[in-house]
This record gives C-alpha cells, sequence and structure tokens, in this order.
C-alpha cells in the first residue's frame, strides 16, 4: 500500500518540469490545456491456449495482477465463434486500467526497467498514435517486468499496452511521452 505522503517519482517529474515546459513549447494560454497522462489500459489476450483450458486466462491475470499492482479483471467473450471454438462467456484473457500514483509508477518501471530488458530493443514505434493522443503498444513476453519470476511462468504472455492523454493531437501527446523519456525510436 502506498503512504500517504508518497508521491511517485514520475509524477513529481510532471509536476515540475514536464508541465513547464509543455506549456513553453506549446503556448498554452490555461494550464488546464497541457496534456497529461489519464490512464493506462494493460491487456493480456490468451487466445486460443484460454479455448482449451480455462485455468489459463486465470494464469494471465494472476500474471497482470502483479504486474500492475492491482487486481486485474478475466476478460470474457462476448458472443460465440465456432471456428475458433469461442462459447459466449468463456474466459479469453484478462485487463486492467491504472490511474493516478499506480499509473505513474508502471510507467516509470515500464520506461526504465522493463523496455531496456527486451530483447534486441531498439526503442517503441513513434507512429502507434490513434490521432487523438492516445499511445499503443505491445510487448512479445510479459516476462521483461521484474514482478514476474520466470521460473514459476507456464506461458510467456504478449501484453498490449495503451498510454489515454488528455492532449489534442499526437504531436502533443509524442511531446508529453518524449518528456517522460518513452525510447522513440523515429
Amino acid at each position: 500500500m502506498l503512504d500517504a505522503d508518497y508521491t511517485p517519482r514520475l509524477k513529481a517529474h510532471y509536476n515540475g518540469t514536464i508541465r513547464p515546459a509543455l506549456k513553453e513549447e506549446f503556448s498554452y494560454k490555461n494550464d488546464m490545456q497541457i496534456p497529461k497522462l489519464e490512464k493506462i489500459v494493460l491487456n493480456i489476450g490468451a487466445g486460443t491456449e484460454a479455448v482449451k483450458d480455462s485455468k489459463k486466462a486465470k494464469s494471465a491475470a494472476d500474471d497482470l495482477t502483479a504486474i500492475a499492482g492491482q487486481q486485474a479483471v478475466i476478460t470474457k467473450a462476448k458472443k460465440s465463434i465456432a471456428t475458433f471454438r469461442v462459447r459466449e462467456g468463456m474466459p479469453l484473457g484478462s485487463k486492467v486500467t491504472l490511474r493516478g500514483d499506480r499509473m505513474y509508477e508502471f510507467l516509470d518501471r515500464l520506461i526504465t526497467i522493463a523496455l531496456p530488458r527486451v530483447r534486441d530493443f531498439r526503442g517503441v514505434s513513434g507512429k502507434s498514435f490513434d490521432g487523438r493522443g492516445n499511445y499503443a503498444m505491445g510487448l512479445k513476453e510479459h516476462i521483461v517486468f521484474p514482478e514476474i519470476d520466470f521460473d514459476k511462468v507456464d506461458e510467456a504472455w504478449g501484453l498490449d499496452i495503451v498510454i489515454c492523454t488528455t492532449a489534442p493531437t499526437d504531436a502533443e501527446a509524442k511531446a508529453l511521452l518524449k518528456h517522460f523519456n518513452m525510447p522513440f525510436n523515429s
């Protein structure tokens, strides 16, 4: 549990350094125009493994809970698809939405610990913005996070990460993430 007077390192950096830099860079008239992080959504899709064995979705949720530091929700199929042997309501993966201090803590661990541990890492794509200031990326293996004990992992899951910002444009969102030292390759 986080202390009441504890402030994550990246949150303090945002309030002290990034906000004034963005205000000057984009000539904002009002402090409320300055882009900020809104939420980070993590998702593990267990896919065909979960269809064969329903315990796989529970395993993915447990791993995601360890990574996020917050209880993950098991996602279920919305409708049946016979070709994939999926029934409505069948568990297929897990997701978690981070806000506030946990969001800043996760982003800090992602940028400083997890991404450098990715094999043959050359930066993340600078083109994965959606046009409204949100950034999506994926990791092939969730085991790059230090919270996951490599010896106890039964399956290496892919991990989708969506960083939602209040920025109205991709350029402003990219500038915000660059100030957080997101390692863009272009």
